[in-house]
Order: structure tokens, then sequence, then C-alpha cells
């Protein structure tokens, strides 16, 4: 973490990142975050808007450089500016997990980035919750949606040639008016006699 920290420990914290803070709390989402940050032998540094920073993580998974568990900021890097776009980017997740109800966010994710991978061949590109954090900010890159693809037609059967049409039916319009119809077979077309 960089120094101006310091100075934003100072002043109070805002409403919205309290509640954030408390309600990560709560949900047990923050908890989570510092467990991870333990297991992946990470150093914890407080951060502004109430968020923590947790660097030098070293477990291999997940792959990302950074991620979010509640409010804590998790990260392999040896510092994290907080002036970073990916500082912005990971406190915006931190709210999504308030949102969400804590740890209900991870499925919800997962199940995001796999219609991502789908649609676009991409984890984040249209995981609505990247796309809500910004994209560019978490490092991510725009793609653009699949084009969906169809299997190959089979091939058309060698048909036969259609056989000319009965002799009578050569001479007839194709579309003869009613009243030309009507007026050969008056009897026949009589409703009410």
């Amino acid at each position: 973490m960089t120094s101006s920290s310091s100075a934003a420990e100072a002043r109070p914290l805002p409403l919205r990142h309290r509640v954030r803070q408390a309600v990560n709390l709560v949900n047990g989402s923050t908890l989570s975050g510092l467990a991870v940050a333990r297991l992946g032998s990470a150093r914890l540094a407080p951060c502004p808007d109430g968020l923590l920073a947790a660097t030098g993580y070293q477990l291999p998974v997940p792959a990302a450089p950074a991620f979010t568990l509640g409010n804590v900021i998790i990260t392999r890097r040896p510092s994290l500016d907080v002036h970073s776009a990916l500082f912005r980017h990971e406190a915006r997740h931190a709210t999504q997990y308030a949102w969400c109800g804590g740890l209900l966010m991870l499925p919800l994710y997962f199940a995001a980035a796999g219609a991502s991978w789908l649609l676009s061949g991409n984890f984040g590109a249209w995981n609505p919750f990247e796309r809500a954090a910004n994209l560019t900010d978490g490092g991510y890159t725009p793609h653009p949606l699949r084009r969906p693809t169809r299997a190959p037609r089979p091939p058309a059967p060698a048909s036969a040639p259609t056989p000319p049409a009965h002799p009578s039916l050569q001479h007839r319009p194709h579309h003869a008016s009613l009243s030309a119809l009507w007026s050969r077979h008056p009897r026949q077309h009589r409703l009410f006699c």
C-alpha cells in the first residue's frame, strides 16, 4: 500500500462505506477474506473507505492479479496503490458483496463468468459484475459477442425432376377470381337457396 492512506484513515468514514463495512462483516465475506489472506501468507494493511489490502498473497489460485472477498482486497503484488484503477475496481467488488448478501455473490459471479465465456470467449468481458466494476480498471479488455454458429446443413438429396402438371391444370390461371369461379358453377355455390 502506498502512503497517503494514513491521511485517509484520519477522516471519518462516509456512511455508505460504514454500511458496506458492517454488512460485509455480518454476512461473513470479510471474515472469509481475512481467512484466505492468512492462508496465502498475505500482509494486511488498512486502506481508505474501510477496505483492507492483503498484499504478497502466495497461493496459486485464483490466477487474477487481485481479487476481493468482502472488504479485503487480496493481491500478489508487494503493494497496492490506493489511487490506482485496480484499487477502484476491487472496491466496487466489495460493494457488490454487500449487495449480493456476501458469499452468495460467488456462485452468481461464477455463473455470470460462464455466461460471459459462452457469449464472448472471455470470462470477464460480458460478466455483469466485472462490467459494473469497470472492465478496464480491472485489466479486462472488451470482447465482442460471438457470432451465432449453425451446424452445417447436410447436402440436399438429389431429387428427380418435377413431372409436368396435368394438362387440364396447365391452361388455368393460377389466381382465378372468385367471381369467375362463381359464374362457372352458380348452383354449386349458392349458400342460402
